[in-house]
């Protein structure tokens, strides 16, 4: 009689209906619990993926005067992918390139010397108010605190005393390095800009054969979706500037504040530099009235600027940029709060447009070929996008 051989108390069956499974079977001779061992692998891995990020915001602060440039090109270049196309229909692409930057500065160019003869035009009269406006508050400022004459040359004096103790040598040293960085990082923007315009596919083509040949048609077609984001988010931002500019131009014009048109393209250039534009922009047209109309008119533009930007923080940026590149109007707030904490400005300016890329393209990366049709938040691509991304899946 042949005995059988039977398992012992540290083995697991392996056939039949007592058969464990190899997890279960490590897990029973563990002394740590197997929630405990899954949240402590989550945990390094989250760490790891936390110093990466760290580490990649360390090296974009360290490159941010070459970064920031580049940043700025690809969203120009975004804007004005459409306006190039067109003028590649009837020219070379190299002149249609050029044309688009050279078109976009003359834009910008004009509406700069718009302000400018308005205020050469006002300003005798700015003048005037200037000085009337200094006298009324300065008796709004004696009449509201209680204070007389001599108490308000005191602090006067006292405020001109710091304004000298502190040190503008440094300050003004500081501006001027930064000021010849905004205008390095401003030329090396537009050359970038001609490029992307000229030689945008040509470079992403270069860029996709960087990657693993049976990975090449996912990373062209991801590329082409999170274009198309990008594209979106431009197009919102105009919109939102746009929204800003009339809401505060037309409130400067209700109560007679000067340069009204000057404040408008303030304000729509500002709206593109996220929390410090609003900020620069709102406070320009504050002085302008205070200084022209007095404290009472300044308070009510004060009001309205607040109003504005709070439709712009609550309502615009949530919802139509929320729509525009869909995604959650909470995650729009969110990135923008978190890219202000990572980056400052930089961080907000990026911050909705990389959230919107990483959404669409994990959409498009993890969801099944037949889901594409019922999506009704796809992205929506231009036609030479379309045509990029038809060639990708041929």
């Amino acid at each position: 009689m042949t005995s059988e051989s039977q398992p012992g108390p540290s083995q697991a069956p392996q056939t039949g209906r007592y058969a464990v499974p190899a997890a279960d079977a490590r897990e029973a001779g563990s002394t740590i619990p197997r929630g405990v061992r899954e949240a402590s692998e989550w945990t390094w891995r989250l760490l790891l993926l936390a110093a990466g990020a760290i580490a990649l915001g360390y090296l974009f602060r360290t490159l941010s005067e070459v970064i920031v440039p580049m940043v700025v090109a690809l969203l120009l270049a975004a804007l004005l992918k459409p306006a190039h196309r067109r003028l590649s229909a009837v020219m070379p692409k190299g002149p249609a390139a050029g044309l688009t930057v050279l078109g976009t500065i003359a834009i910008v160019a004009a509406l700069l010397a718009l302000v400018g003869s308005q205020v050469s035009s006002q300003w005798s009269s700015l003048t005037t108010q200037v000085l009337e406006g200094v006298e009324q508050v300065r008796d709004w400022v004696k009449t509201t605190f209680g204070l007389t004459d001599t108490q308000f040359t005191e602090y006067l004096d006292k405020a001109k005393q710091a304004a000298s103790e502190s040190n503008l040598g440094d300050s003004a040293a500081k501006a001027g390095l930064t000021a010849t960085h905004a205008i390095a990082g401003l030329f090396m923007a537009l050359f970038a800009l001609f490029f992307f315009l000229y030689e945008g596919d040509r470079m992403w083509r270069w860029a996709v054969r960087l990657a693993p040949h049976r990975a090449r048609p996912k990373v062209d077609e991801s590329g082409h979706v999170a274009w198309g984001q990008l594209s979106a988010f431009t197009r919102a931002t105009i919109m939102v500037a746009a929204a800003d500019a009339t809401g505060i131009a037309l409130g400067a014009l209700i109560l007679g504040v000067p340069f009204a048109a000057g404040i408008a393209l303030i304000v729509f250039l500002g709206a593109f530099i996220p929390i410090v534009g609003a900020l620069v922009s709102g406070s320009v047209a504050i002085l302008l009235a205070l200084v022209a109309k007095g404290p009472v008119a300044a308070l009510i533009m004060l009001g309205i600027v607040i109003a504005v930007q709070q439709i712009e923080s609550h309502v615009l940026q949530p919802f139509l940029m929320g729509r525009a590149v869909a995604v959650h109007p909470l995650a729009v707030i969110l990135a923008i709060a978190t890219g202000v904490i990572l980056g400052g400005v930089v961080g907000a300016l990026v911050a909705v447009p990389t959230v919107a890329a990483v959404n669409a393209v994990a959409h498009h990366l993890l969801d099944s070929p037949e889901s594409h049709d019922d999506d009704t938040h796809a992205p929506v691509l231009d036609e030479e996008e379309e045509g990029g991304a038809t060639a990708a899946h041929g």
